[in-house]
């Protein structure tokens, strides 16, 4: 009975574990201009939140436009008072779609990526 009893405990607390690990890694919990968003006016800068503290080396945001042709001004940098935000600076901007490549390694190694578009009318 206290066998079962611990096996049971120790099954929860795996499970746990587990659920946390998976909610661990450095995901965007907010990105400015949001997926999908259709603007009236250009944004200066995209700047995503993430879930996690990030390493500045190793993470960076990327935008071009339909051509392909990067739109940044400047190097995407981790902010260092909030080294859960990363942000870039845009060029000026012609209507048009634009799609935002991130990567995002987090403090404790764990590399995610992802990519959205936007648009500017």
């Amino acid at each position: 009975m206290k066998t079962a009893t611990f096996a049971r405990g120790a099954l929860a607390a795996l499970g746990f574990v587990i659920i946390h690990a998976a909610h661990a890694h450095g995901l965007p919990k907010t990105q400015d201009p949001a997926p999908d968003a259709t603007l009236s006016s250009a944004p200066h800068a995209v700047t995503i939140d993430f879930g996690e503290t990030l390493e500045p080396a190793f993470s960076s945001i990327a935008v071009t436009d339909s051509h392909g042709q990067s739109v940044v001004d400047g190097k995407s940098a981790v902010d260092a008072g909030n080294r859960k935000r990363m942000r870039v600076a845009l060029t000026s901007l012609k209507p048009g779609t634009y799609t935002v490549a991130w990567i995002a390694v987090a403090s404790d190694g764990h590399r995610t990526h992802g990519r959205y578009a936007f648009t500017l009318k």
